[in-house]
């Protein structure tokens, strides 16, 4: 009988395991093999800080963050005092469930397919990939961490089927060395309704490799398409590629992450990932990490009710930041014309500098008023087409 049963080992599963396990509660990790998820691979320095993520896991350091319009127009925001770490999920992830197995947590590798309940408990039903026979693992609790449209929140959490998504999809690729379009210490990110008409595309550098892909909400919209136009506007279309990946990303957090009674989900399971970005490592990680330390509670209380604590917590800390960056997407990404505004927007040094303070923090910098005022202005005048999209 396991205290917890941990279901996906991305970083917010593997996080919820290693702190579970770290604290001596009986622990089940069930991952399915071969699974890489798309992503650019961003981590701020405060998932670096906060999670104990070794230096050499950061396979880039990105110092510049460039911002391309529709008309191919470029602003380079300089990231001061610091740097953005890129990893590969591959290995990432995997050092993550390592370090939970360390700690204690018993690693299983298959299928999640449906939970049981008698009058023993709560049982985890799982298909083994090895052997392709569906196993049992007997738990007190349950942590869903097994992704966008997660089967155990479509099993488990009322309404988990209506929040938004987006596809995103990439090429993971072998990088060049410095050339005019692309720099190995810098993140593109192209706003162009023609790459992306809802959200955005990406370069983004991790060493020996790049991941240079788009995600979009719009059915139909073709991907790969959008992905091979956007590889040979960067000199990309030459590099050879390593790997395709695709995946939805949520844009809004779940309305319940627990069922009331033994099941919590979190991660992208609970629609954490931030609006705007589609950042996700580091509010899976801190997902996980809420969850586990909710669960705890839990387990020491015999009390289920504790479980919706665990996305009060959450929106405690992060919830005005998702807020503040889904208006943003809301009021910018609609159109090509808004897009090119938002783009001559971040040409100005306190829209860089407060976005940066956030974005390296996790938290909306309130020390300076006066730019937050000057800031909303030029928000609303750019909306509005007071002032000129073109850069001053």
């Amino acid at each position: 009988m396991f205290d917890v049963v941990v279901i996906g080992g991305g970083p917010c599963g593997s996080t919820a395991a290693n702190y579970l396990a770290s604290l001596g509660h009986k622990t089940a990790l069930l991952d399915r093999a071969g699974r890489i998820k798309p992503c650019g691979g961003a981590i701020p320095p405060r998932a670096i800080e906060d999670f104990e993520i070794p230096d050499e896991l950061l396979k880039a350091k990105v110092t510049t963050a460039r911002m391309v319009s529709p008309t191919k127009r470029s602003v380079d925001i300089p990231i001061e005092n610091g740097y953005v770490g890129m990893v590969d999920r591959e290995e990432f992830d995997e050092f993550l469930r390592k370090r939970a197995a360390k700690k204690g947590a018993k690693r299983y590798t298959g299928t999640f397919e449906k939970i049981t309940r008698d009058s023993s408990g709560t049982t985890v039903h799982f298909r083994n990939h090895e052997n392709r026979t569906v196993e049992q693992l007997k738990t007190r609790y349950i942590i869903g961490a097994d992704g966008a449209r997660s089967n155990v929140a479509k099993a488990e959490i009322p309404d988990s089927d209506k929040i938004p998504y987006v596809i995103a999809y990439h090429e993971i690729i072998e990088a060049p060395e410095t050339t005019g379009k692309y720099d190995p210490k810098r993140c593109d990110v192209i706003y162009d309704g023609t790459i992306s008409p809802d959200f955005y595309g990406w370069v983004f550098p991790h060493g020996k490799s790049a991941s240079v892909g788009m995600g979009t909400g719009h059915h139909g919209f073709d991907l790969k398409t959008a992905t091979s136009e956007l590889r040979s506007r960067a000199g990309l279309d030459k590099c050879k590629t390593i790997r395709k990946e695709g995946a939805p990303i949520p844009l809004k957090p779940l309305k319940r992450w627990d069922n009331g009674s033994d099941v919590l989900v979190a991660g992208d399971a609970a629609g954490v990932v931030a609006p705007s970005s589609g950042e996700g490592i580091y509010y899976a990680m801190a997902a996980g990490q809420i969850a586990a330390e909710t669960m705890v509670e839990t387990i020491v209380s015999n009390s289920p009710a504790n479980l919706k604590l665990a996305r009060q917590r959450f929106l405690k800390e992060h919830g005005t930041v998702f807020n503040v960056l889904g208006a943003m997407q809301n009021a910018y990404y609609k159109s090509d014309n808004r897009r090119e505004r938002f783009v001559s927007l971040c040409h100005d040094v306190d829209v860089q500098t407060l976005t940066f303070e956030a974005y390296m923090n996790k938290k909306l910098v309130s020390a300076r008023p006066l730019a937050h005022l000057k800031i909303m202005f030029k928000n609303l005048a750019h909306l509005t087409g007071i002032v000129s999209k073109e850069f001053t």
